[in-house]
Protein backbone atom coordinates (compact mmCIF):
# COMPACT_ATOMS: atom_id res chain seq x y z
CA UNK A 1 0.00 0.00 0.00
CA UNK A 2 1.29 3.44 -0.88
CA UNK A 3 1.73 5.69 2.16
CA UNK A 4 0.88 9.35 2.50
CA UNK A 5 4.44 10.52 1.87
CA UNK A 6 4.80 8.50 -1.33
CA UNK A 7 1.32 9.52 -2.45
CA UNK A 8 2.29 13.16 -2.06
CA UNK A 9 5.51 12.56 -3.99
CA UNK A 10 3.53 10.88 -6.77
CA UNK A 11 1.26 13.92 -6.97
CA UNK A 12 4.30 16.20 -7.20
CA UNK A 13 5.83 14.18 -10.02
CA UNK A 14 2.51 14.15 -11.87
CA UNK A 15 2.19 17.92 -11.54
CA UNK A 16 5.75 18.30 -12.86
CA UNK A 17 4.90 16.04 -15.83
CA UNK A 18 7.75 13.77 -14.78
CA UNK A 19 7.39 10.10 -15.73
CA UNK A 20 7.74 7.50 -12.99
CA UNK A 21 6.96 3.88 -12.18
CA UNK A 22 4.98 2.57 -9.22
CA UNK A 23 6.80 -0.58 -8.11
CA UNK A 24 4.64 -2.80 -5.89
CA UNK A 25 5.90 -5.96 -4.20
CA UNK A 26 3.22 -8.57 -4.88
CA UNK A 27 4.94 -11.78 -3.70
CA UNK A 28 7.86 -12.63 -1.43
CA UNK A 29 9.70 -15.91 -0.90
CA UNK A 30 11.87 -15.78 2.23
CA UNK A 31 14.46 -14.72 3.13
CA UNK A 32 13.67 -11.21 1.96
CA UNK A 33 13.80 -7.74 3.47
CA UNK A 34 10.46 -6.60 2.07
CA UNK A 35 6.84 -7.58 2.45
CA UNK A 36 4.01 -7.90 -0.05
CA UNK A 37 2.41 -4.51 -0.47
CA UNK A 38 5.65 -2.51 -0.14
CA UNK A 39 5.68 0.26 -2.74
CA UNK A 40 8.40 2.38 -4.31
CA UNK A 41 8.45 5.12 -6.93
CA UNK A 42 11.14 4.93 -9.60
CA UNK A 43 11.83 8.17 -11.45
CA UNK A 44 13.22 8.63 -14.93
CA UNK A 45 16.72 9.32 -13.58
CA UNK A 46 16.71 6.05 -11.61
CA UNK A 47 15.96 7.62 -8.22
CA UNK A 48 13.90 5.31 -6.00
CA UNK A 49 11.59 6.67 -3.29
CA UNK A 50 10.30 4.11 -0.83
CA UNK A 51 11.62 0.64 0.03
CA UNK A 52 11.30 -2.29 -2.38
CA UNK A 53 14.23 -4.45 -1.32
CA UNK A 54 17.98 -4.47 -0.87
CA UNK A 55 20.72 -3.50 -3.28
CA UNK A 56 20.30 -6.48 -5.62
CA UNK A 57 16.55 -6.03 -5.94
CA UNK A 58 16.89 -2.27 -6.39
CA UNK A 59 19.33 -2.74 -9.26
CA UNK A 60 16.88 -4.97 -11.14
CA UNK A 61 13.87 -2.80 -10.32
CA UNK A 62 15.66 0.34 -11.49
CA UNK A 63 16.82 -1.20 -14.77
CA UNK A 64 13.44 -2.63 -15.72
CA UNK A 65 11.46 0.37 -14.47
CA UNK A 66 13.39 2.55 -16.91
CA UNK A 67 12.42 0.13 -19.69
CA UNK A 68 8.80 0.39 -18.58
CA UNK A 69 8.96 4.19 -18.77
CA UNK A 70 10.20 3.87 -22.35
CA UNK A 71 7.61 1.29 -23.42
CA UNK A 72 4.68 2.63 -21.39
CA UNK A 73 3.66 -0.98 -20.71
CA UNK A 74 3.30 -2.54 -17.21
CA UNK A 75 5.63 -5.43 -16.39
CA UNK A 76 5.86 -8.15 -13.74
CA UNK A 77 9.47 -8.45 -12.57
CA UNK A 78 10.52 -11.75 -10.98
CA UNK A 79 13.78 -11.78 -9.03
CA UNK A 80 14.78 -15.39 -8.27
CA UNK A 81 17.81 -16.94 -6.48
CA UNK A 82 18.34 -19.82 -8.90
CA UNK A 83 18.45 -20.20 -12.64
CA UNK A 84 20.54 -18.98 -15.56
CA UNK A 85 22.22 -15.60 -15.55
CA UNK A 86 20.48 -14.47 -18.73
CA UNK A 87 17.25 -12.49 -18.52
CA UNK A 88 14.16 -14.54 -19.35
CA UNK A 89 11.44 -12.55 -21.07
CA UNK A 90 7.81 -13.57 -21.47
CA UNK A 91 4.77 -11.60 -22.51
CA UNK A 92 4.13 -9.15 -19.67
CA UNK A 93 6.89 -10.53 -17.43
CA UNK A 94 10.65 -10.75 -17.05
CA UNK A 95 12.71 -13.01 -14.77
CA UNK A 96 16.20 -12.14 -13.51
CA UNK A 97 18.57 -13.90 -11.16
CA UNK A 98 19.20 -12.60 -7.63
CA UNK A 99 22.96 -12.76 -7.06
CA UNK A 100 22.82 -11.65 -3.41
CA UNK A 101 23.91 -14.18 -0.78
CA UNK A 102 20.64 -13.78 1.12
CA UNK A 103 18.76 -15.53 -1.67
CA UNK A 104 15.02 -15.11 -1.59
CA UNK A 105 12.64 -14.38 -4.42
CA UNK A 106 10.49 -11.37 -5.22
CA UNK A 107 7.74 -10.53 -7.66
CA UNK A 108 7.32 -6.82 -8.24
CA UNK A 109 4.69 -5.22 -10.46
CA UNK A 110 6.01 -2.22 -12.37
CA UNK A 111 3.32 0.21 -13.50
CA UNK A 112 4.27 3.30 -15.51
CA UNK A 113 2.73 6.69 -14.78
CA UNK A 114 3.42 8.89 -17.77
CA UNK A 115 2.40 12.48 -18.47
CA UNK A 116 -0.42 12.80 -20.97
CA UNK A 117 0.96 13.79 -24.40
CA UNK A 118 0.44 17.51 -25.00
CA UNK A 119 -1.48 18.80 -27.98
CA UNK A 120 -1.20 22.56 -28.50
CA UNK A 121 -4.18 24.20 -30.15
CA UNK A 122 -4.31 27.72 -31.57
CA UNK A 123 -7.62 29.42 -32.21
CA UNK A 124 -10.91 30.13 -30.50
CA UNK A 125 -13.60 28.28 -32.39
CA UNK A 126 -16.14 25.48 -31.93
CA UNK A 127 -13.55 23.07 -33.36
CA UNK A 128 -11.14 24.01 -30.56
CA UNK A 129 -13.86 23.48 -27.97
CA UNK A 130 -14.61 20.05 -29.46
CA UNK A 131 -10.91 19.15 -29.49
CA UNK A 132 -10.69 19.94 -25.79
CA UNK A 133 -13.72 17.81 -25.01
CA UNK A 134 -12.59 14.81 -27.05
CA UNK A 135 -8.88 14.96 -26.26
CA UNK A 136 -9.20 14.24 -22.56
CA UNK A 137 -11.22 11.10 -23.27
CA UNK A 138 -8.32 9.56 -25.23
CA UNK A 139 -5.63 10.54 -22.74
CA UNK A 140 -4.37 13.75 -24.36
CA UNK A 141 -3.67 17.05 -22.63
CA UNK A 142 -5.13 19.78 -24.82
CA UNK A 143 -3.48 23.16 -24.24
CA UNK A 144 -5.25 26.03 -25.98
CA UNK A 145 -3.61 29.41 -26.56
CA UNK A 146 -6.19 31.20 -24.43
CA UNK A 147 -5.22 28.94 -21.49
CA UNK A 148 -1.81 30.61 -21.44
CA UNK A 149 -1.21 33.94 -19.75
CA UNK A 150 0.25 35.72 -22.79
CA UNK A 151 -1.70 33.62 -25.29
CA UNK A 152 1.48 32.48 -27.08
CA UNK A 153 2.02 28.79 -27.68
CA UNK A 154 5.61 27.60 -27.36
CA UNK A 155 5.90 24.11 -28.86
CA UNK A 156 8.70 21.77 -27.87
CA UNK A 157 9.98 18.52 -29.35
CA UNK A 158 8.29 16.66 -26.48
CA UNK A 159 4.84 17.79 -27.62
CA UNK A 160 2.80 15.34 -29.65
CA UNK A 161 0.93 17.77 -31.88
CA UNK A 162 0.23 21.36 -32.84
CA UNK A 163 -3.13 22.13 -34.41
CA UNK A 164 -4.01 25.57 -35.72
CA UNK A 165 -7.72 26.28 -36.07
CA UNK A 166 -7.54 30.07 -36.05
CA UNK A 167 -9.47 30.59 -39.29
CA UNK A 168 -7.16 33.27 -40.62
CA UNK A 169 -5.58 34.50 -37.37
CA UNK A 170 -1.86 34.47 -36.63
CA UNK A 171 -1.33 31.00 -38.08
CA UNK A 172 2.10 31.12 -39.68
CA UNK A 173 4.14 31.81 -36.53
CA UNK A 174 2.57 28.93 -34.60
CA UNK A 175 2.89 26.50 -37.51
CA UNK A 176 6.49 27.49 -38.07
CA UNK A 177 7.33 26.98 -34.39
CA UNK A 178 5.73 23.53 -34.43
CA UNK A 179 7.56 22.47 -37.58
CA UNK A 180 10.95 23.81 -36.57
CA UNK A 181 10.89 22.33 -33.06
CA UNK A 182 10.15 18.85 -34.41
CA UNK A 183 6.62 18.32 -33.09
CA UNK A 184 5.46 14.98 -34.49
CA UNK A 185 2.18 16.22 -35.97
CA UNK A 186 1.43 19.73 -37.21
CA UNK A 187 -1.99 20.36 -38.72
CA UNK A 188 -3.87 23.35 -40.09
CA UNK A 189 -7.66 23.50 -40.18
CA UNK A 190 -8.34 25.22 -43.49
CA UNK A 191 -9.75 24.74 -46.94
CA UNK A 192 -7.32 23.35 -49.49
CA UNK A 193 -7.10 26.76 -51.15
CA UNK A 194 -6.27 28.63 -47.97
CA UNK A 195 -3.99 25.83 -46.82
CA UNK A 196 -1.98 26.17 -50.03
CA UNK A 197 -1.68 29.92 -49.42
CA UNK A 198 -0.39 29.36 -45.88
CA UNK A 199 2.16 26.88 -47.20
CA UNK A 200 3.44 29.53 -49.59
CA UNK A 201 3.67 32.00 -46.70
CA UNK A 202 5.80 29.55 -44.76
CA UNK A 203 8.10 29.08 -47.74
CA UNK A 204 8.31 32.85 -48.21
CA UNK A 205 9.44 33.18 -44.60
CA UNK A 206 12.29 30.78 -45.27
CA UNK A 207 10.93 27.60 -43.70
CA UNK A 208 12.74 24.64 -45.27
CA UNK A 209 10.78 22.64 -47.83
CA UNK A 210 11.28 19.37 -45.92
CA UNK A 211 9.61 20.97 -42.92
CA UNK A 212 6.79 22.55 -44.89
CA UNK A 213 6.01 19.16 -46.39
CA UNK A 214 5.27 17.87 -42.89
CA UNK A 215 2.36 20.27 -42.48
CA UNK A 216 -0.97 18.51 -42.88
CA UNK A 217 -3.77 20.62 -44.28
CA UNK A 218 -6.65 20.08 -44.09
CA UNK A 219 -5.84 18.60 -40.68
CA UNK A 220 -7.28 15.22 -39.74
CA UNK A 221 -8.35 12.00 -41.41
CA UNK A 222 -10.58 12.19 -44.45
CA UNK A 223 -13.86 10.96 -42.95
CA UNK A 224 -16.20 13.42 -44.66
CA UNK A 225 -16.44 15.58 -41.52
CA UNK A 226 -18.78 18.57 -41.66
CA UNK A 227 -19.64 19.71 -38.13
CA UNK A 228 -17.04 21.10 -35.69
CA UNK A 229 -17.33 17.95 -33.58
CA UNK A 230 -16.77 15.74 -36.62
CA UNK A 231 -13.74 17.78 -37.70
CA UNK A 232 -12.33 17.54 -34.17
CA UNK A 233 -12.94 13.78 -34.20
CA UNK A 234 -11.02 13.42 -37.47
CA UNK A 235 -8.09 15.40 -36.02
CA UNK A 236 -8.02 13.46 -32.76
CA UNK A 237 -8.10 10.19 -34.72
CA UNK A 238 -5.15 11.34 -36.83
CA UNK A 239 -3.17 12.35 -33.73
CA UNK A 240 -3.86 8.98 -32.11
CA UNK A 241 -2.65 7.31 -35.30
CA UNK A 242 0.60 9.29 -35.19
CA UNK A 243 1.06 8.62 -31.49
CA UNK A 244 0.57 4.86 -31.74
CA UNK A 245 2.71 4.55 -34.87
CA UNK A 246 5.56 6.18 -32.96
CA UNK A 247 5.12 3.83 -30.00
CA UNK A 248 5.09 0.76 -32.26
CA UNK A 249 8.31 1.95 -33.91
CA UNK A 250 9.94 2.44 -30.50
CA UNK A 251 8.77 -1.01 -29.37
CA UNK A 252 10.28 -2.61 -32.49
CA UNK A 253 13.57 -0.81 -31.88
CA UNK A 254 13.58 -1.89 -28.23
CA UNK A 255 12.92 -5.52 -29.15
CA UNK A 256 15.71 -5.43 -31.73
CA UNK A 257 18.09 -3.98 -29.13
CA UNK A 258 17.22 -6.70 -26.64
CA UNK A 259 17.66 -9.47 -29.23
CA UNK A 260 21.17 -8.39 -30.21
Amino acid sequence: MIGDKLAQRAQELTAERSPFVVATVVRVERPASVQPGNVGLVQGDGTIDGFIGGHCAQHSVRAHALEVIQSGTPLLLRVVPDGPDEIIREEGAVTVRNHCLSGGALEIFLEPVLPAPRVLVAGDSPIVAALRALGADVGLEIVAAHDIKDGVLEPSADDLAVVVAAHGGDEVATLRAGLETGVRYVGLVASRKRGAAVIEELRAEGVADELVERLETPAGLAIGARTPAEVALSIIARIVEVRRAGQQSEERSERARRDR
